[in-house]
């Protein structure tokens, strides 16, 4: 691929919003806000996901496959200017994101169908997907939405994030839109989705913090959640 990547571990946990509270404040006195969210510390991240016609991806997850990947396309606080595409590959609690910037023409044209602009582009990982959507037949299938709060560690290139508000669009199929129409895709809407990524090692004084009695790592999917109505 184009960029020098390396797998990093990434844990996940569905924690009550109390936990959530005391969890926050612990890891504010040894960890930074990420620069690029807003006055309030969060920002709005909205992706579309593809899968193809036999919900390959759905599948895997929900099978749990210990090695798959799958497809999204990314923007946030509703800002068209700044649109990637992205693959995100995992092997059990490893993952490997590749990612690449298009425009909001190009993202427009590939939701109406036009993927003549995808077959030259520049970007090998846009190439890869105009081959998988030719002989996968994968698509876009549904647009997930979530409110992320994001800390960062240097050391051990630490990055922690609580995700809320996971919203789903049922079976609308309009991306990309100014007013998006969308519900609530888990039950416990209040709940927090903690997630934790790190290179080799995860420092002792996160691991201290994240161990809440009662929490139990667990593989949520956004995606799975929200393709649970179709």
């Amino acid at each position: 691929m184009e960029q020098e990547k390396h797998y990093r571990h990434e844990m996940k946990f569905q924690i009550a919003y109390g936990d959530y509270l005391a969890m926050r404040a612990r890891l504010r006195t040894i960890m930074t806000a990420d620069p690029h969210t807003s006055a309030d510390g969060l920002y709005r991240i909205r992706s579309i996901y593809f899968d193809n016609i036999d919900d390959k991806a759905l599948r895997e997850k929900n099978n749990g496959a210990p090695k798959r990947e799958k497809f999204r396309i990314r923007y946030y606080n509703d800002d068209f200017t700044f649109i990637t595409l992205e693959k995100k590959m995992k092997i059990d609690n490893l993952c490997l994101k590749y990612d690449a910037r298009i425009t909001e023409e190009e993202c427009r044209k590939l939701l109406a169908g036009d993927r003549s602009w995808m077959k030259e582009h520049p970007s090998e990982l846009v190439r890869e997907l105009y081959a998988k959507m030719n002989y996968q037949r994968i698509k876009p299938r549904v647009l997930v939405s979530y409110v992320r709060e994001p800390y960062i560690y240097r050391a051990g290139n630490v990055r922690v994030t609580f995700d809320s508000e996971v919203r789903t669009t049922l079976y609308q199929q309009e991306f990309l839109t100014e007013h998006v129409d969308d519900v609530s895709a888990t039950d416990t809407p209040q709940d927090r989705i903690l997630e934790v990524k790190y290179d080799r090692f995860l420092p002792e004084i996160i691991q201290d913090i994240i161990q809440v009695p009662g929490i139990r790592q667990q593989a949520f999917s956004k995606y799975g959640a929200c393709r649970r109505f179709g």
